[in-house]
């Protein structure tokens, strides 16, 4: 079957990758279309480690084409949104309701593939870029037919991520004041995600001037070029701050940017060892910084939350789907990525 490996060295298009059959409590899922993400790239230029050879991929829906041993909340013939966390269910955290602290589900890769009888991991527990995939049970997520597969592949990490801090973690309410750097796909998703919280002011800011109609469109209220011109707009800052770049002295801005009592919430992913500043003085003011992984979600709600959004007109995933790319073309959709071409690039099978 065809995937995408990346060795280490470089990324190529496989033809020869096998996948195990699911065990216990797992699903094979058969992909029909995965987004591209920053997340995927940054695993190859190496600002998220990650061991090798990988078949990367993480956002992705298809159709399930078998199921393991105690599974019965999904069937062969479902159609599914795949999310990243392989979390345990039984753990204090998933008692709590935090799926994404499970320490189950960081940091212990598997490895379903093989290519040429040698072992292949698995990106984020994932790997939605290969025809089948095999996934812990609780990753898959039954949603209605009548959602395309290009369009709810992206629930799994963009939606899932930009949306879910709004409302998860930030919890911004009606008439909140939102600041957004960066509107890429996560960024599109926090705007989409303000809209729907019921934020008065949304201002986002990107360096591109050609992304502010599909900011408008997703809910910001303003746009600007730098976040220069944001005291003009918010006088006295934000309550809430999204940085979605990744980038130090953007997170520095974010927290500058604050309204007293505000927090900033960090999505962007800069280089591991990258180390950031603030004035402490400011934060005696009740000033927050929140880390946020995967939007504080538990994706077995919050995916079909987000399905019942969509369907009923106040959820954009459509639109997010900039283009579509056969498999085959990977290189192009990277290319289109880098660019700024495309807000999400969607590769097919």
């Amino acid at each position: 079957m065809r995937g995408v490996v990346f060795d280490g060295k470089g990324i190529e298009v496989a033809y020869d990758l096998e996948v195990r059959d699911p065990g216990p409590g797992e699903v094979l899922v058969s992909i029909s279309a995965a987004g591209l993400c920053h997340s995927d790239l940054s695993v190859v230029d190496g600002t998220i480690p990650f061991p090798v050879p990988v078949v990367l991929g993480h956002e992705g829906a298809g159709v399930v084409e078998a199921v393991g041993a105690g599974v019965t909340h999904v069937a062969a013939g479902d159609h599914v949104a795949l999310s990243t966390l392989a979390n345990c269910g039984t753990c204090a955290e998933c008692d709590r309701g935090r799926p994404t602290m499970c320490r189950q589900a960081i940091g212990r890769p598997g490895q379903p593939f093989a290519r040429g009888g040698r072992p292949l991991f698995q990106f984020a527990s994932n790997s939605a870029f290969a025809e089948r995939t095999v996934v812990k049970a609780v990753q898959a997520v039954r949603i209605p037919k009548d959602i395309p597969l290009p369009s709810a592949a992206l629930i799994g990490c963009g939606v899932l991520t930009g949306v879910g801090a709004v409302l998860n973690r930030a919890k911004v309410d009606r008439g909140d004041s939102v600041l957004v750097i960066g509107t890429g796909g996560i960024g599109l998703n926090v705007l989409q995600g303000a809209r729907i919280a019921g934020a008065l002011r949304i201002v986002a800011v990107d360096t591109n001037p050609a992304k502010e109609e599909v900011a408008r469109q997703f809910g910001a209220t303003d746009f600007l070029t730098s976040v220069e011109g944001v005291r003009e707009l918010l006088p006295t800052g934000a309550d809430h701050t999204f940085e979605c770049v990744g980038r130090v002295e953007l997170i520095r801005a974010a927290v500058d940017l604050l309204d007293r009592h505000g927090q900033a919430i960090l999505l962007g992913v800069p280089p591991a060892g990258a180390e950031a500043s603030f004035a402490v003085s400011s934060m005696y003011l009740d000033k927050s910084i929140l880390g946020c992984r995967y939007g504080s979600s538990r994706p077995q709600r919050d995916i079909a939350l987000y399905a019942e959004l969509y369907r009923s007109g106040r959820l954009l995933l459509d639109e997010l789907v900039t283009r579509t790319y056969p498999v085959e073309e990977f290189e192009r959709a990277v290319a289109d990525a880098e660019g700024g071409k495309v807000a999400r690039g969607v590769l097919t099978f």
